[in-house]
């Protein structure tokens, strides 16, 4: 019946209407009068997108925006059929960019709960709230296994062991589309769920994002491919291209792989959609012109912002014969088995449709039990000298940055793409974990007191301290190495408390498990607590003895900072608590002082040279980035396609670096602290460049100064380039307070030069040098 459908549907089709329903652009660069002019398939709201640019608006925004863009899909044109459009979203930990949805503990705390029962229930609930704002394809579950906890995103992954995902993709996809053969099989309350990152976005070398995994087939087949063949026996209906590659071809140009292994041997017959302009990066290809990414298996680009473009270069290919006819119908063909198998043609505009619009669901009581449940079973207890589980008739002192903070226990894809810029306010409903603790004290007679630094007038019974990392997403997390950085002084907190004798609980926020040895010396006990969500109530009901500790450790915990691979299974397996470590409140015992030598240089001068004799000093990191990529680690010549770096010759062998900016696209060179550094402590100062412009730049020229997520100082030096181009060696000085918005307390990067056009420039070193504050011209 579907496939006699998609025939009928298929031969009434212009070229033009297919193309366009093989395209999907984002909401913050596609109106509906572009859905309806260029018959796009389908649109999505990325990680900084929502509608009217309002990323707290009200959910009626989101379904009054949903029936606009279906309403523009369906509007009669001729004797073309009408299609409507399909709207996708990343709801990774809930429906996480609607104010007031239940946000549950991401996948990494999930992974500790080994609980698929509970999965499904949470597919359940994600659906559901994504129905009432008229949403129906979530770009979930990711099913990545990371094999490197560098990586900023191993708090998507459940954990390193390919057994976790691959027991979980079945039961969360049923639990967002419902069950093959039920009559609520992608209708009702259940939408279109999507397996990612298809394959091995978890094992890129150095746990770089959007890197290369160097794996033969044998491992690729082990570790990354078992959960993808229990999302397709669940009948998964998409799938996401990742943005990585494997052994150096790009997965949205791997045809024997999208096409060979996927379709063709596994049968799967839904869409292979690509991720945020990922066919840029297959050899020949740009955002706006990909071809051979159809070709090798692709069915729906995804374009956020190169859409048009896109959309013109596609059609040229198909009208010319480039990309053939057969691939397009192919493509277009699965797209729309997807749209009728889930109902798009009869179930009428989105407001209309079941849920749409009833907007108690979102976050409502028995969604947030099941997120609170889930947060119970992903805490992972590793030291407990007796200290808990603690009473509610007693004082308890909670302090840290992390306690009263649901933006940081939430994590990234939290309201914004990397779940920054939210007030308490953009959480309601929502319970810190200082809120569940006060709650439970409260209700069994004792008290709660908050204080961020720790200090008290009345003396506590005991003190829970609540630290972590702040938010990030995707590359912006990537690391050099595991050091938990310190930099809100919460081991200075516990230390003063403990010293007093006053019992210290520790609780840890993040998304991976980081060095953190003089932390959990300094607690009688310690919680390894992820990245919980909404819930905070579900820390206290494990920490005051309602529920017993469930989670056990999904990754190996590093007993160093180097951040070299440590995974269950390895040969000289030596990690401080291993993969599946976990224990529970009967475990009452003093543990033994761990070492504090996190094993690597943490402290670096502040002032000095960052760059010279051709490579970063001391620990920092020489990185370029191009569009649509993450920085990557370099060490001798690397081209990216945006820029170029060689090393070459000044006063001794490769002691300076040639840099070509080809101008086909954004291309970074950057100098990168491994860790942030404060330079506020060292008073004013200035990036000075020894340098040859051997071609000055053809349009700006930006040095950015990067203090972490969400934060660049910028000034255009093209200006100050070209003065001194085809002069010879030249140094150039600029005071740091000439780049707007630094916040030099927290410097994650002190040098990145970047560009879109042509510039060829050579580096013989570059410096932090202190300087009197001079204005800026």
């Amino acid at each position: 019946m579907i496939e006699r459908r998609i025939d009928a549907l298929l031969s009434a089709m212009s070229i033009e209407q297919k193309v366009g329903q093989i395209i999907q652009g984002d909401i913050g660069s596609t109106t509906p009068e572009d859905v309806a002019q260029y018959h796009l398939g389908s649109i999505l709201n990325g990680g900084s997108s929502s509608p009217g640019g309002d990323e707290f608006g009200p959910a009626s925004a989101w379904v009054a925006a949903a029936d606009a863009y279906y309403e523009a899909s369906m509007r009669p044109n001729g004797d073309l059929p009408r299609i409507p459009v399909m709207w996708g979203s990343d709801a990774v930990h809930g429906h996480n960019n609607i104010v007031g949805a239940t946000l549950f503990p991401h996948n990494i705390g999930l992974g500790a709960a080994r609980n698929p029962a509970l999965m499904e229930r949470i597919g359940e609930v994600t659906a559901t709230e994504m129905r009432v704002t008229g949403l129906d394809w979530t770009f979930a579950p990711t099913i990545a296994v990371a094999r490197d906890d560098r990586w900023g995103r191993t708090y998507e992954s459940f954990g390193e062991d390919p057994a976790i995902a691959e027991s979980y993709a079945a039961a969360l996809v049923h639990g967002i589309q419902g069950r093959k053969g039920d009559a609520d099989w992608l209708r009702g309350a259940h939408i279109i769920a999507t397996a990612k990152h298809f394959l091995a976005d978890g094992g890129t070398s150095d746990g770089r994002d959007r890197g290369d995994a160097k794996i033969d087939e044998a491992g690729l087949i082990r570790l990354h491919a078992p959960a993808y063949v229990a999302a397709l026996g669940a009948d998964v209906q998409s799938v996401m291209a990742s943005f990585s590659g494997w052994n150096g071809v790009k997965m949205h140009g791997n045809e024997s792989l999208l096409t060979g292994v996927l379709k063709q041997r596994w049968g799967f017959d839904g869409l292979v959609v690509g991720d945020w302009d990922g066919h840029a990066k297959v050899p020949g290809c740009s955002p706006t012109d990909c071809p051979a990414s159809i070709a090798a298996g692709l069915d729906l680009y995804m374009g956020p912002a190169s859409w048009k473009g896109l959309y013109a270069s596609t059609l040229a290919a198909a009208q010319s014969g480039k990309l053939s006819m057969a691939r397009l119908d192919d493509a277009v063909r699965r797209i729309l088995r997807v749209k009728l198998r889930t109902g798009l043609f009869e179930e009428g505009k989105p407001s209309a449709r079941p849920y749409a619009a009833r907007y108690e669901l979102l976050g409502a009581p028995e969604h947030r039990a099941v997120a609170r449940q889930a947060v119970r079973e992903s805490l992972v207890l590793l030291r407990n000298d007796g200290v808990l589980p603690l009473k509610t008739d007693t004082r308890i002192l909670v302090a840290g940055d992390g306690a009263d903070n649901v933006a940081k226990q939430s994590g990234g894809w939290t309201l914004t793409w990397q779940g920054t810029g939210t007030l308490p306010g953009h959480f309601p409903g929502a319970t810190s974990i200082f809120a569940g603790v006060r709650d439970a004290v409260t209700a069994g007679g004792g008290t709660a007191e908050l204080s961020v630094e720790g200090r008290f007038t009345t003396r506590p019974d005991a003190a829970i301290v609540v630290f972590g990392e702040d938010p990030y997403a995707e590359f912006q997390g990537d690391r050099a190495d595991l050091y938990f950085d310190d930099t809100r002084g919460n081991l200075d907190v516990m230390k003063r408390l403990k010293a007093a004798g006053i019992p210290v609980v520790a609780i840890f926020l993040s998304g991976r498990p980081l060095w953190v040895n003089r932390h959990i010396n300094a607690a009688d006990a310690f919680v390894a607590a992820w990245l919980p969500g909404s819930e905070g109530g579900g820390v206290a009901d494990v920490l005051f003895g309602k529920a017993d500790f469930k989670g056990k450790l999904p990754f190996s915990w590093p007993a160093d900072a180097k951040g070299a691979p440590l995974n269950v299974g390895d040969p000289d397996y030596k990690p401080l608590y291993p993969f599946g470590f976990g224990l529970t409140l009967t475990d009452r015992k003093s543990a033994s002082r761990l070492s504090e030598d996190p094993g690597i240089v943490v402290e670096q001068p502040l002032t000095g040279p960052i760059f010279a004799r051709g490579r970063a000093v001391g620990t920092r990191l020489l990185q370029i980035d191009g569009a649509n990529d993450s920085p990557q680690v370099i060490s001798g010549a690397a081209d990216n396609g945006a820029i170029a770096v060689r090393p070459v010759d000044r006063d001794a062998q490769e002691d300076a670096r040639e840099i070509i900016w080809s101008g086909r696209s954004r291309g970074t060179l950057i100098v990168a602290n491994p860790r942030a550094a404060d330079l506020s402590r060292a008073g004013p100062l200035a990036l000075t460049l020894d340098l040859r412009v051997d071609q000055a730049p053809a349009g700006p020229a930006t040095l950015e100064l990067r203090c972490g997520a969400g934060c660049t100082a910028r000034l255009d030096i093209a200006p100050r380039l070209s003065a001194i181009a085809a002069k010879g060696w030249q140094t150039l000085s600029v005071p740091l307070a000439c780049l707007s918005g630094a916040q030099l307390d927290k410097v994650t990067a002190p040098f990145a030069l970047s560009s879109g056009m042509p510039m060829r420039l050579t580096l013989s070193s570059i410096a932090l040098t202190p300087v009197k504050e001079t204005p800026c011209r």
